[in-house]
């Protein structure tokens, strides 16, 4: 009896629980919303650092203490499969041509059209390109309707400027490459999304990053605060939550910049979320200094490809004081990596409207390819997916420049690619010491002189091919489908080496697969008296190119030299042979910036060489002096001086040559 009784009220109390919990149930799911699917679309603030804020309340669980603006219009259905028609681009290759602009040009239009018509994308007729590009004019006016328009299909419409055509219903089926656009109205997947430049912002080139030091300096500020005039203003931690609205503390601090302030100067660029602040955000890349983005309201900038999570700080602007806490918290290596990676992403896509031309069609170029064109680890790792191209390969592990960050070296022999020019004699000497080489794979023999190849040659223990060449002198550098290995010497006929100089840089470009490993140098220098560049054969401890006509290299540099140079700097290399070391130097160093590396060559080669052309100023004749045209063309000059010289151990020791392992170093 009892038992039923306790059963009876143990029933009781539970069916009123329940009846409590039912009641109470809708107002806890009111409090604490629902957190969002996977997959779907969220607006800002996007948790783009949960490491660094793990503590932090998510954005659904953050009262709403200011009203959402009104959404934009989301350009109806569009994306890229109901929108663009892939199979104009033939083989998988994006080509671009753009409709004439109407009326008088502007310089940033016309630097525009230059990077567009100089790279290897630009088509010179509508019917065979892939995709057609109408430029936007200024300050917001419309261009009109271009023939051919179809609706937008197939076209991109770009604009560098934050103001935008009114008549947006003219897109159509365009996408959209514009400035700083709202997260409302931007299209991800079909949208581009560009950084706002500003008006002095180079063409080509570009000025580099501006961080001295790796680590934060005692006397650097911990912070700058992006100011609605357009300058910054440095402060430490403590300073105000909200230095650019009135509600904040009135003291501002000694360290007030002006509105013509160039970057700041801090370790952290805390930016509000409005757009016009989207210039502050390219002045922090540039600086070194770390974007800190409270809530942005606009896409960052090549969001598509670009892991902001390694070089930027998103988070909410209502949070603003635990923020300032966790950048204080936050350790030296993990601020070390986010400034060097801003440094790496401001050279690679935004330090010239060039690149920033180019990386948005190499984006719509990996939209057509697909999404294994280039990794993650291109888009974000140096040198950057610009210089990375898919036509060579989509593994990095067929790229010089990911091996240290694999912890891996290449592997395998070489090729040695020997040019043969006017007057053509036979390099017998020079093939067998090569032959002799344990690591040698094969002998390519580039014939380029006028006289015919000779019917017979030499036997060796490697297979030797003669290839025709075209007569000039950037042939030695043209993609050779015959080269089957990934480490290239490099010798003219009148090279003499031995067969232990040749196995020594072989072990050392093993180390160094990225750069240039060469026996021969030159270097540049600025001279005053003339106001430009030159470069010098003289013997020195300090030099920054090495004479391709003994260099070992990887390969890949041959697909670059031929479709990412512009045909104009090609030409001007076949038009002076000397031209062309210099070409093929100026481009590794463009690449890894990064110097060449020295091996040892001995003095009985330099004597019996013939002369070398280049020498001081006054032995430079105007007609070879293209040092000077090339750095214009590149932007830059991008050559770096190095006194390093690797030796093999033992070579100068007063022990005997059978301990050696590279004896013939040694000989007179």
């Amino acid at each position: 009896m009892q038992s039923w009784r306790r059963k009876s009220l143990w029933l009781a109390l539970s069916a009123s629980w329940l009846l409590v919990l039912l009641r109470v149930f809708p107002l806890l799911r009111l409090a604490v919303p629902a957190r969002p699917w996977a997959g779907a679309p969220q607006g800002w603030p996007r948790w783009l650092d949960a490491e660094l804020l793990p503590r932090f309340s998510q954005p659904g669980e953050l009262p709403e203490d200011d009203p959402q603006p009104p959404r934009g219009p989301r350009g109806g259905s569009c994306d890229w499969g109901s929108c663009f028609d892939v199979s104009k681009c033939r083989g998988g290759r994006l080509k671009v041509f753009v409709h004439p602009v109407a009326g008088p040009i502007s310089d940033s239009h016309r630097g525009i059209l230059a990077s567009i018509e100089s790279s290897r994308y630009h088509s010179i007729s509508p019917d065979e390109a892939c995709l057609l590009l109408r430029l936007e004019a200024p300050a917001g006016e419309c261009s009109p309707v271009p023939p051919q328009w179809n609706g937008g299909r197939n076209h991109l419409v770009l604009s560098l400027h934050p103001a935008f055509c009114p008549q947006t219903f003219q897109l159509g089926q365009a996408m959209v490459a514009k400035a700083g656009p709202t997260v409302d109205t931007f299209r991800p997947g079909f949208d581009v999304a560009l950084p706002l430049l500003p008006e002095a912002h180079p063409l080509r080139g570009g000025a580099p990053g501006q961080l001295g030091q790796h680590s934060p300096h005692p006397g650097v500020p911990l912070l700058a605060l992006a100011e609605e005039r357009g300058g910054w203003r440095t402060a430490g931690a403590d300073s105000s939550a909200c230095p650019w609205d009135g509600r904040c503390e009135q003291d501002r601090g000694p360290e007030q910049t002006h509105p013509g302030a160039t970057l700041p100067n801090a370790t952290f660029c805390l930016i509000p979320g409005h757009g016009p602040d989207a210039l502050h955000f390219l002045q922090a890349l540039q600086a070194g200094c770390i974007p800190v983005l409270l809530s942005p309201r606009w896409e960052l900038p090549f969001s598509e490809v670009i892991d902001w999570t390694k070089a930027a700080i998103v988070a909410d602007e209502r949070l603003l004081f635990q923020v300032l806490a966790a950048l204080q918290e936050m350790p030296p290596t993990r601020v070390l990596a986010l400034r060097q990676q801003t440094q790496f992403l401001w050279d690679a896509y935004f330090s010239s409207v060039e690149k920033v031309i180019h990386t948005t069609l190499e984006i719509i170029q990996d939209r057509i390819f697909g999404a294994s064109a280039h990794p993650s680890l291109l888009w974000n790792s140096p040198p950057g997916a610009l210089l990375a191209l898919p036509t060579f390969s989509t593994s990095p592990l067929d790229f010089p420049f990911y091996h240290l960050q694999r912890g891996s070296r290449p592997t395998g022999r070489f090729s040695a690619l020997i040019w043969v020019g006017d007057p053509g004699q036979p390099p017998l000497k020079l093939i067998q010491a090569v032959a002799g080489s344990q690591h040698c794979a094969q002998i390519l023999v580039l014939w380029s002189s006028e006289k015919p190849p000779p019917p017979r040659w030499p036997k060796t223990a490697v297979p030797l091919t003669v290839l025709a060449g075209q007569r000039k002198a950037s042939d030695r550098f043209l993609p050779h489908t015959a080269i089957s290995t990934d480490a290239i010497l490099s010798l003219d006929a009148h090279s003499s080496l031995t067969t232990s100089e040749v196995d020594f840089a072989f072990v050392v470009w093993q180390s160094f697969p990225e750069r240039m490993v060469g026996f021969l140098t030159w270097s540049h220098f600025w001279d005053e008296a003339r106001g430009g560049w030159g470069y010098t054969a003289e013997t020195a401890n300090e030099f920054s190119m090495v004479l391709t006509s003994a260099a070992f290299y990887h390969r890949y540099y041959h697909t670059l030299f031929t479709h990412s140079l512009p045909e104009a700097l090609r030409t001007l290399a076949d038009g002076a042979p000397t031209c062309v070391d210099i070409l093929m130097n100026f481009l590794v160093a463009a690449v890894t910036k990064l110097p060449p590396i020295k091996v040892p060559y001995g003095r009985q080669h330099l004597e019996a060489r013939p002369p070398l052309t280049p020498g001081g100023p006054e032995s430079q004749p105007p007609a070879q002096d293209c040092i000077n045209q090339m750095a214009v063309e590149f932007g830059s000059m991008p050559l770096v001086s190095s006194r390093l010289r690797l030796d093999p151990v033992l070579f100068k020791d007063p022990v005997s040559v059978l301990r050696k392992k590279y004896r013939s170093l040694e000989k007179p």
